[in-house]
């Protein structure tokens, strides 16, 4: 998948979750992301992150950040 598509996926999840009440936003979009993400969707984007990745809305760093910590 396009590295510009998947950083446009994820900054949409992050944009609804921040509409949210909860808190923890981070959390919310790892779940999504862990819910209905591939894997290999998953590893491509911490690919793009270790490569220096641009425009990726910080609530999905810090998400993609607690995946990679728990896979």
């Amino acid at each position: 998948m396009k590295a510009d598509k998947l950083v446009y996926m994820a900054n949409q999840i992050a944009t609804f979750f921040k509409s949210q009440p909860d808190e923890d936003k981070a959390a919310r979009v790892a779940a999504h992301i862990h819910d209905f993400w591939e894997p290999r969707m998953r590893d491509q984007f911490y690919q793009m992150m270790d490569q220096g990745q641009t425009g990726i809305d910080p609530i999905v760093a810090d998400a993609m950040g607690r995946l990679r910590q728990s896979a």
